[in-house]
């Protein structure tokens, strides 16, 4: 199937008040195992590739990129390719060469002037180039290299409407919200900020984007979507499930040498856990 844009995937999501469900990517296990999930499911799924990820790759974008996208034109289901929290113009500049339709801008961290500044900057080159583009406003913590994450110290939380005067001002097709979760939890143990959510979800014209979803119980989720979020990102979930596999394997195997074996196992505690994200999702009921 040919490779789909995102902003296509979110529009349709947001018009049948539905979420679709982006998944982080480190490996080409990662990336197949998105897929076959999201197969299973019967479902649309963004495949996302963060700044971070393409560090681990010695700050390599296109062979990543490049097997994704040869992978998802291979996908029985949609598919679309998204560049995730990108910090600075070397790497934006590369998103729409590389088979990207989308990109996640992160100024969140600079004062609310900069911030807007950069991401209004962003914006215009992303538009130029036919890609939709992602901001955040507030601050969804847990990223690497910041201070523990507090999601409900003062100054985390989106401001209504402070965030509707930067998406105007900024021009951005989707913003990511900062209602209580946090990046990189590995419990499902966070709640989030309903109330502010609904007036979020009252006071902006585009889609809602919650990033720290692995963090957040299955009613947790289903209640987010029936609040209005639209793209629903997950990235340590798939880590947490491919690292348990692959330990219990080595655990009971320690004469295994071939990875292709407990590599193979982490590919499918993968594509469980993106099939029972989606059908949660799926479930969650309209507001």
């Amino acid at each position: 199937m040919p490779l789909v844009t995102t902003g296509s995937l979110v529009t349709a999501a947001a018009a049948d008040h539905r979420a679709v469900a982006a998944f982080n990517v480190v490996t080409l296990e990662h990336v197949e195992a998105v897929i076959a999930g999201a197969e299973t499911a019967a479902a649309p799924v963004v495949l996302q590739v963060s700044e971070n990820a393409v560090k681990f790759r010695y700050g390599r974008l296109l062979p990543l990129a490049r097997a994704a996208v040869a992978a998802a034109e291979r996908a029985a289901v949609p598919v679309a390719l998204h560049l995730d929290h990108v910090h600075g113009d070397a790497l934006l500049r590369q998103a729409a060469d590389a088979g990207f339709s989308s990109v996640m801008y992160d100024a969140a961290r600079l004062p609310y002037a900069e911030n807007l500044a950069a991401t209004r900057a962003a914006a215009d080159w992303a538009h130029a180039q036919g890609l939709w583009i992602e901001a955040e406003l507030g601050e969804v913590r847990g990223k690497p290299g910041q201070p523990p994450p507090d999601p409900h110290a003062s100054g985390t939380r989106t401001d209504p409407a402070q965030a509707r005067a930067f998406v105007a001002d900024a021009g951005v097709d989707a913003l990511a919200v900062a209602v209580g979760s946090t990046h990189a939890m590995t419990t499902r143990t966070a709640t989030l900020d309903h109330g502010l959510l609904k007036r979020l979800s009252a006071a902006l014209d585009v889609p809602l984007v919650l990033h720290g979803s692995s963090g957040l119980p299955d009613g947790e989720l289903r209640a987010a979507v029936a609040g209005g979020i639209t793209k629903v990102n997950i990235g340590t979930a798939l880590n947490l499930a491919m690292t348990g596999a692959i330990r219990r394997f080595l655990d009971e195997h320690p004469e295994a040498a071939d990875s292709r074996a407990y590599l193979g196992v982490g590919r499918e505690a993968m594509a469980r856990t993106v099939t029972d994200v989606v059908r949660t999702l799926a479930t969650a009921s309209p507001p």
